[in-house]
């Protein structure tokens, strides 16, 4: 009896002892009598004691790596370190378990021997400023040579280019003396920008001011214009009442007398000549007469006033 309760509790020790639960994205690659029997997948497992092993467990997860620099030469002949990370993922637990030896060393090596390809291809400045075209030829290249280990490469980034510290400083100095550049172009354009406003507000300002005189001499002319316009309207309306006042010969006499009184003060510069020249001698008369006895021409004046009342 108790023997076979013995037996009973080997045999539950035996059969729970060889129950398997893969948990969610790993599998394990199984082994019968050292031969490759199959991959399991999420969920529980039974294997043949004594027969079946788990030869490995893989993770399917991506796994991310981190190689050390690596020195690389341009084309131009130029010594760098360059570390690069790589993204990849297991696919096949059969060909990662049986394709190659230590994956994970082959695929640095690998990386190392085709980023010193591709960098041998560039000079420094294309290897400074072309990250994803090596980023794109690497992942390329890799993704070729890992399939048949059963990963697949993802991603592969340049994390950092160091070049030697002597181009570093020249690399500053050039990356200075550029900004310097700029910087001269800018202020040249700038106080050029500012000459053409200035010229432009000058040019403005003589326009509006021309425009400004002109309005000016316009306005004084038309000023000049009405005025004259005044004058002669003025003129006009006198001659018309002259007219229409029908004098005699005496009112004209009269008014030729006051005239010449007004040419005789000393101050007229012109020598009028009346049309008339029949007239001269007896108007020289008159004015000699009056000159002469002043005191007669008022008598008869007062007499003539007189006689008109």
């Amino acid at each position: 009896m108790n023997l076979v309760i013995i037996l009973l509790t080997l045999a539950v020790l035996l059969i729970v002892s060889n129950i398997r639960i893969v948990p969610q994205a790993h599998v394990f690659v199984i082994e019968r009598l050292g031969a490759y029997l199959a991959t399991w997948s999420v969920g529980l497992h039974f294997k043949l004691p004594m027969l079946d092993r788990v030869a490995k467990r893989v993770s399917l997860k991506e796994k991310v790596i981190d190689f050390a620099p690596q020195p690389v030469i341009t084309k131009d002949n130029v010594t760098m370190q360059i570390d690069t990370v790589v993204y990849f993922q297991i696919t096949d637990a059969k060909l990662y378990a049986y394709g190659i030896e230590q994956p994970i060393v082959a695929i640095e090596n690998l990386t190392a021997t085709t980023l010193r390809n591709i960098i041998g291809d560039l000079e420094l400045d294309e290897t400074l400023t072309s990250r994803d075209l090596i980023n794109t030829k690497m992942r390329t290249i890799l993704d070729e040579a890992t399939d048949p280990w059963g990963i697949k490469v993802n991603r592969v980034e340049v994390k950092n280019i160091m070049p030697p510290r002597d181009i570093q400083e020249a690399m500053e100095k050039q990356m200075r003396a550029e900004r310097e550049r700029r910087e001269a172009i800018l202020r040249a354009e700038g106080e050029k920008r500012s000459a053409v406003l200035v010229a432009e507000g000058q040019k403005e300002s003589t326009i509006l001011r021309a425009e400004a005189e002109k309005m000016a001499a316009i306005r004084q002319a038309e000023g000049e214009a009405e005025a004259i316009l005044k004058v002669q309207e003025a003129t006009a309306r006198g001659i018309k009442m002259i007219r229409e006042a029908e004098p005699n010969s005496r009112v004209i006499a009269l008014k030729s007398l006051d005239a010449l009184v007004n040419v005789a003060d000393g101050k007229a510069t012109k020598i009028i000549i009346p049309s008339d020249i029949q007239n001269i001698a007896g108007l020289v008369t008159s004015i000699g007469e009056l000159l002469k006895n002043p005191e007669k021409e008022n008598h008869e004046r007062e007499n003539v006033k007189k006689a008109e009342k």
